[in-house]
């Protein structure tokens, strides 16, 4: 498989390239085209997240699950679609408490690229999904893969912002030393879950403060 990602990351993650987990999750995708199964993101921009958030350019992360398996919606960022996409209800409940927060106006747009390009990376733990078929790519070798990306960010960086929605995200608690960074915890944002703790978690503002203490500049999340 082509990694298609800003060089500063390739450079950062050419280790785990070599990886068996990377080889099997290459092996596995080649199968399922080979077979013409429908796969999101279009391969152009499975990693595009790391390039349109250069490694050095990293100050917050948040977590999401896999990609949006319905057609249109992913464009290798998590929680974001491309412009004249609905916002799915998760983001636009992202969208609701950024407003409480910050009084941040609704967008009519659910593209977060220029979050992307301030240094949030929006990372899925699962790159890819067959069409119509969520999680259906768990456990082909991802999760290992972006694990290992956490730890490195973890290891190699400090001063930055873990924000983890859900159980799932709040698993890789553990993956982060909690010394060197600031990690943020809510429920998700789903409509399942959001009245659970995620509206009034304020973590846009959170983010914000921890950066400026640090030294950093904050985040524009405006659309």
């Amino acid at each position: 498989m082509e990694v298609k990602m800003e060089s500063s990351w390739k450079n950062a993650l050419s280790d785990l390239f070599d990886k068996p987990y990377f080889s099997q999750i290459t092996t596995h995708l080649k199968a399922e085209k080979a077979l013409k199964t429908t796969i999101y993101p279009s391969g152009g921009l499975i990693f595009n997240a790391f390039t349109l958030t250069p490694y050095n350019k990293v100050k917050v992360i948040i977590l999401g699950q896999d990609p949006y398996h319905n057609p249109h919606q992913a464009m290798g960022l998590s929680f974001s679609v491309p412009d004249g996409i609905k916002p799915p209800p998760s983001l636009m409940n992202i969208f609701k408490e950024l407003h409480k927060d910050i009084g941040m106006a609704i967008p009519s747009s659910g593209n977060l690229s220029a979050w992307a390009k301030q240094g949030v990376l929006l990372l899925n733990a699962v790159l890819t999904v067959r069409a119509n078929e969520p999680a259906s790519h768990a456990k082909i070798g991802w999760t290992k893969f972006t694990d290992d990306i956490i730890v490195k960010l973890s290891n190699e960086k400090k001063g930055l912002v873990f924000i983890l929605w859900g159980n799932f995200a709040q698993e890789k608690f553990k993956l982060i030393d909690s010394s060197k960074h600031k990690i943020l915890k809510a429920a998700h944002p789903s409509p399942f879950s959001a009245y659970n703790g995620f509206f009034g978690c304020k973590h846009f503002s959170a983010t914000n403060e921890y950066l400026v203490k640090n030294n950093t500049d904050p985040i524009d999340w405006a659309i």
